[in-house]
Formats: structure tokens, C-alpha cells, sequence
């Protein structure tokens, strides 16, 4: 049994893995100010002896005994991150210092979420670890991806500087249940949209691509680089490589809702990627790890999820 810590635990990806760390046996500590994270994500698990919830926010230290970390708090989603862009900016970087120096305290091994974000709008296709990337630093989505690409930084730095045990992934486009239903993510979007029979609102000419990965095989992706040997810093892609344009996905969503809502047309947001496709060749040989989960089985299940969100009052 460990004691883990799980920063941004309440949200969508923190909550998947605070239920297959507890399943596994550990004792986990979630941490979260709930400005994205939601208690119903986490409501099962509060009579569990082995679960512990503390509501902080990781721009302040935070004192705890714990074996491991997983830095996942940061809100995900453009709508989010954009709402308080300097907020956003100091999760990623104030985040990932007071974590890492938290880790180097307790001498636990630390994961940092990064993002597939670091590749900005990429000129290499598909992207590699290797790929420094094509970002803008002063636009509107800079908040996210140049914090993401500090935290990066300060992580092996503290790597290399301190011995500290550091695992970086690199998250691609992932969805499933507990995606908040207006995060304004696409898959929700979409879903949500189908749902409740409005226009599909599909940005530019709905061309661009983009790899959805279903949460669960992302959170075996997750405790597989945590648990790999220390030698595997990453940063590793995390991923679907199956890529698909955003066209395809509306059809796929209308085919499986059975909505009637039709699909318009909206000019594309500022610095939109136009293309995004892990290489994963990495996580496969290090890591023996790959998506399982095909797009329309995954859809199913997530559209079961909003179903009831929608019908609940």
C-alpha cells in the first residue's frame, strides 16, 4: 500500500484515478479547490476508509506525508483556463514548484499532466516527444500551453539538479464520463449539443483533426509511467493515434444519439491547432501500453453518462 496525493483530483481525469489508485488498495489523498473539480465526481468514494479529500489550492505550499504525486490540477479546457488566463498561468508554474517541492521534501516520486498543448499548432505530423513544438507565447491559449511548458521545465530540472524521481506525460485529447458538460471541450460539446437537439457547432470547416483517447485507457496509461522504472522521466505521449477530423466526430455523435440537430458553421478560434496526433511508439515500447478502446464504443459509453446528467434535475 502507498499513500498517494492527487492534486485536482475532483476533476475528470483526477477522479478516474483516484478510483483505480483505491481500487489497487493505496491510500489516496485528493486535493482540489474545486474551481473545475466537482464533489459528484468524488461522492462515491467518501466512505472509503482509504480516501481523503482536502479542498487547497497548489499556488500555496502544502505539508503532507506522501509516497507518491500526481500534479493534475490545472483547468483543462479553453473555456476554463481562458476565464482567468493569469489564475491558469500560476496553477502550472506556482503549482508545479510547490509540488515539486513538496516531492523533494518527502522524497516521493512525482507525475506531472502535461499536454499535448506543448506542440502548439505542430508543423510535424504526427507529433513526437521529440518535437520542441510551434507555440504561440502571447495569445489567448498561451496561459495554458507556455505554463504546461514551464512546469516541464521545472520538472527536469528538478530532476537533474536534485535526483528527484519525475514522470511527464503528455496528454492527448481524452474524454469519457465526468467531462463537465460545459467545459467546452468537443466531444462534450458535440454530445451535449446532440442531446438536447441544438446546432452542432462545428469551428472553420470542422477539417482539423484531432485523437480522442477514452479516460480509461488514459489512466492505465497514468499508473503505467508512474510505476515504470525510474529511469523513464518521459515525457512520454499519452494517447489515441487514430485520428479523425472534427467533421467526423459531429456526424459519429448525431449517428449515436439519434438526434435530428443539424451542423453549422462557426469562424475558427485563435490559435485552434489545425492538426493533433500522438506518437506513441514511445509509451508502447517503455511502457507496453496502448488505447484499447475503439471511438464509437467509448461515445456510447459517454453519451449513457450525459444522458443522465441532462435528466437529472
Amino acid at each position: 500500500m502507498k499513500r498517494i496525493l492527487i492534486t485536482g483530483g475532483a476533476g475528470f481525469l483526477g477522479s478516474h484515478l483516484c478510483e483505480k489508485l483505491l481500487n489497487e488498495g493505496h491510500e489516496v489523498l485528493c486535493v482540489d479547490n474545486f474551481y473545475t473539480g466537482r464533489r459528484s465526481n468524488i461522492v462515491n468514494y467518501l466512505k472509503n476508509p482509504l480516501f481523503e479529500i482536502f479542498r487547497h489550492d497548489i499556488c500555496f505550499p502544502l505539508y503532507v506525508e506522501v509516497d507518491e504525486i500526481y500534479n493534475l490540477a490545472c483547468p483543462a479546457s479553453p473555456v476554463h483556463y481562458q476565464f482567468d488566463p493569469v489564475q491558469t498561468t500560476k496553477t502550472s508554474v506556482l503549482g508545479a514548484i510547490n509540488m515539486l517541492g513538496l516531492a523533494k521534501r518527502v522524497k516521493a516520486k512525482i507525475f506531472q499532466a502535461s499536454t499535448s498543448e506543448v506542440y502548439g499548432d505542430p508543423q510535424v505530423h504526427p507529433q513526437p516527444e521529440a518535437y520542441w513544438g510551434n507555440v504561440n507565447p502571447v495569445g489567448l491559449r498561451s496561459c495554458y500551453d507556455e505554463g504546461k511548458r514551464c512546469a516541464e521545465t521545472l520538472f527536469f530540472d528538478y530532476n537533474r539538479q536534485h535526483d528527484l524521481k519525475i514522470k511527464v506525460a503528455r496528454i492527448f485529447n481524452t474524454y469519457g464520463p465526468r467531462m463537465h458538460p460545459d467545459d467546452g471541450r468537443v466531444v462534450s460539446n458535440f454530445i451535449m449539443q446532440a442531446l438536447k437537439g441544438k446546432p452542432i457547432t462545428v469551428y472553420g470547416k470542422g477539417k482539423q483533426t484531432r485523437s480522442f483517447c477514452y479516460v480509461d485507457d488514459m489512466i492505465d496509461g497514468f499508473v503505467g509511467l508512474m510505476n515504470s522504472p525510474d529511469d523513464i522521466t518521459g515525457p512520454v505521449n499519452l494517447g489515441n493515434p487514430v485520428e479523425f477530423t472534427i467533421l467526423e466526430l459531429a456526424h459519429k455523435v448525431i449517428e449515436l444519439t439519434g438526434s435530428k440537430s443539424r451542423i453549422i458553421f462557426k469562424p475558427l478560434p485563435h490559435d485552434d491547432p489545425t492538426r493533433r496526433q500522438p506518437k506513441i511508439t514511445l509509451a508502447k515500447k517503455t511502457l507496453k501500453w496502448k488505447p484499447e478502446v475503439r471511438l464509437e464504443d467509448g461515445l456510447k459509453k459517454t453519451i449513457e453518462y450525459f444522458r443522465k446528467v441532462k435528466s437529472d434535475p
